[in-house]
């Protein structure tokens, strides 16, 4: 679909520099908390964590809507980004790569602190363990956001570790709907939905049009159905989902996914296929590349089921590398693969 409007999408988030390293199991007692989870630190703490290191780690450009936004001007979208960037030469690079990938990086908030930082531990089972030191992102506040930030763009997506800050969230969604964005939202953690559950339902009562979450999270929406595990059941928490009046995707990892949208009887629901992967080696930033892919055919008024194709693809090829992007070399054929399924 073709727009007068400038941007495609804009993503709103925490501009983090990922530290990523493969660790075994046992190796997250240091860390403390649950597998799979993210939990907020301080700098001294990433530091500690860093010394114990069995292996020196890599570094890419992180953040959740980050990643997402990233990866959709990969894919064609005409994409910018609004969070805060820091005072160092972390904050440089970061910015510089996303120049690179084709992002508008004129509407990055710059702050006085270091830059922030996540500390990525993957375990054999290429599950992701996350410990962030957010620096010069925990200083993006409500006064940081201005109503020409949303000047120009269709769609604004964000990500639910914004949520912790309540008010921020509140300035850019208020924004992004005074502007006439339509909005979507990846829930991200299940420590997010536990610790925001009540604000979440009551901005998904003023509409988000598409809501993406794994099986974690939505159980954690919906808390009396903390037992749900089948098929049948997530497809049944996605109608609850959309419920709401959007599109819920409700991603299952290797399973796949399900896609619903509609209430009452006119509920549509779409099972959408894994593509299968046997050289897994990190699933940091899959949800994220997850969310590009699904969004980049949602924008372009593809149907459903070829959205959730495209987002399942990207996921899939995501997991095949350490870190949250698909490197450059291995870009070229996975792009060509997500425009046959755009035709």
């Amino acid at each position: 679909m073709t727009s007068s409007k400038p941007l495609d999408l804009i993503g709103v988030g925490a501009p983090i520099m990922d530290i990523l390293a493969g660790v075994p199991d046992d190796f997250l007692a240091h860390a403390g908390g649950e597998k799979g989870g993210m939990v907020m630190v301080d700098a001294n703490e990433i530091a500690r964590l860093v010394a114990l290191l069995p292996v020196k780690p890599a570094m890419s450009t992180g953040g959740s809507s980050a990643n997402t936004t990233f990866n959709t001007a990969r894919l064609g979208l005409r994409a910018a980004f609004i969070g805060k960037l820091g005072n160092d030469d972390a904050a440089d690079a970061y910015k510089a790569s996303f120049a690179s990938a084709g992002v508008d990086t004129s509407r990055f908030k710059h702050g006085a602190e270091p830059n922030g930082r996540c500390l990525a531990l993957t375990t054999p089972d290429a599950q992701r363990t996350m410990r962030t030191c957010l620096g010069a992102h925990g200083t993006f506040s409500a006064e940081d956001i201005l109503p020409s930030d949303f000047d120009g763009a269709r769609h604004v997506h964000i990500e639910g570790y914004v949520v912790f800050n309540s008010k921020l969230a509140d300035a850019i969604l208020d924004g992004a709907r005074a502007a006439g964005c339509t909005l979507s939202l990846d829930l991200a953690s299940f420590e997010v939905v536990r610790e925001s559950r009540e604000w979440l339902l009551g901005q998904l009562r003023k509409g988000i049009d598409v809501v993406s979450s794994n099986e974690d999270e939505i159980r954690a929406l919906f808390p009396d159905a903390a037992d749900a595990n089948s098929e049948e059941d997530y497809r049944a928490l996605g109608a609850r989902l959309a419920e709401f009046g959007g599109v819920a995707a409700v991603k299952l990892g290797k399973d796949g996914a399900w896609i619903v949208r509609g209430k009452g009887g006119g509920v549509e629901s779409h099972r959408i296929a894994p593509v299968r992967v046997t050289d897994a080696v990190d699933s940091t930033g899959a949800g994220d590349a997850w969310c590009a892919g699904f969004l980049s055919g949602w924008l372009r008024d593809k149907p459903l089921p070829v959205c959730g194709a495209i987002a399942s693809l990207l996921g899939a090829e995501t997991v095949r590398h350490m870190g949250p992007l698909i490197p450059d070399a291995h870009w070229a054929q996975t792009s060509s693969r997500v425009a046959e399924l755009l035709r």
